[in-house]
């Protein structure tokens, strides 16, 4: 039995036809449309790396069935910067050393994107350590990932201030 869903992903509407009702999202954006920034770490919903924002909430794509998700907005690393122009997360991660090794990075800035989308994060690094603590990093990059994201938050409020003057 085939079923069909369609999510639009980073801005583009897809469908596409599921063999297997149990395929996880995680599993279709790797394999089937080769969006492989989302990733595969723990495959229990423990570390994180597996990140995206589906509707603007963070959610483990590893715990996520697709069949479920269908009709939802998906926004995955690979659709976050705009025109060649990183995002405000993602320049801070660079700016501040949040990451090392870099597998969980992917992760964390979908997460940091969200847990700012969200009104969570503030000013304060433990409500930004707290927010952040369903994503895992085995290097110990933490300190940069905090920085990061309140960074990232400060720049991003600045913008919505220039905008709505």
């Amino acid at each position: 039995m085939s079923l069909s869903i369609t999510l639009t992903i980073n801005g583009a509407e897809r469908t596409v036809a599921l063999d297997d009702p149990r395929v996880t999202l995680l599993d279709l954006l790797r394999e089937r449309l080769d969006l492989t920034g989302t990733k595969k770490g723990c495959d229990r919903g423990q570390c994180g790396a597996c990140t995206v924002l589906i509707d603007g909430r963070r959610v483990n794509a590893c715990l996520a069935l697709a069949v479920s998700h269908d009709g939802a907005d998906i926004l995955t690393i690979e659709g976050l910067a705009r025109g060649g122009e990183l995002h405000p997360v993602q320049a801070a991660f660079i700016a501040h050393d949040g990451f090392q090794c870099g597998f969980c990075t992917l992760g964390q800035i979908m997460s940091a994107v969200g847990l700012i989308a969200e009104g969570q994060a503030g000013d304060d690094p433990e409500r930004v350590r707290e927010g952040m603590s369903g994503n895992l990093c085995r290097c110990g990059a933490y300190a940069g990932i905090t920085e990061a994201v309140l960074d990232a938050q400060r720049v991003l409020n600045e913008a919505g201030r220039e905008q709505a003057a």
